[in-house]
């Protein structure tokens, strides 16, 4: 791994769109000396959402499981809201709400490259659940937006962009949303052989 060329997927999402934060996203990614090396806006098809959460069993019990979690902390009643408390069929319940979110406008794919470019723009944009996301990132400084808030109004969490969380999981999400060989642009920004 060469954590000074590393790579990672951002895709930003409907709220990000809608809010006209494109520009911010990239400013901020692009002030921490990283380099946008694929972008592009396109409307999503739903094959191409679905493909892109996983579907695996555990995956999807998980997403229930943190929403059961959600409901308890503030007291309410999972059964009653959803007419079960299965981790499972909650999971697949809201996993179709993010589907339905992610293909109701425009998205932003991009390819971002650079020192430790995972840690980095996963910092830059902060915890994944806007509310607890720290002032000074994007989520904390664009979207308050909570799971509870989200699970009660049956919708998936607006929190303006996705960032891969591994290499691994990078490299599947280049290859999905750009393609086999997708067209990834080298080039030096002023100073980067300096360090800066």
């Amino acid at each position: 791994m060469n954590h000074k060329q590393e790579r990672v997927f951002v895709l930003i999402k409907p709220d990000g769109v809608a809010k006209g934060l494109i520009g911010e996203v990239i400013s901020r990614i692009e002030q921490r000396r990283l380099k946008i090396v694929a972008l592009q806006m396109f409307k999503p098809t739903r094959k191409q959402i679905d493909d892109h959460y996983p579907k695996d069993e555990k995956w999807i019990a998980r997403l229930g499981e943190k929403t059961l979690l959600t409901y308890k902390k503030y007291g309410y009643n999972a059964r009653k809201e959803f007419g079960t408390a299965d981790k499972l069929a909650i999971g697949k319940m809201v996993r179709g709400w993010l589907i339905d979110f992610m293909v109701s406008y425009p998205l932003v794919k991009a390819v971002v490259e650079g020192p430790h470019a995972i840690d980095v723009v996963r910092k830059l944009a902060g915890n994944t659940m806007p509310v607890l996301a720290e002032m000074g990132t994007i989520r904390g400084d664009f979207s308050g937006d909570s799971a509870a808030i989200a699970n009660k109004e049956k919708r998936a969490v607006q929190n303006i962009l996705h960032v891969s969380e591994t290499p691994e999981e990078a490299e599947h999400e280049i290859k999905h949303w750009f393609g086999k060989h997708p067209e990834i642009f080298e080039y030096k920004r002023v100073g980067e052989e300096l360090g800066f």
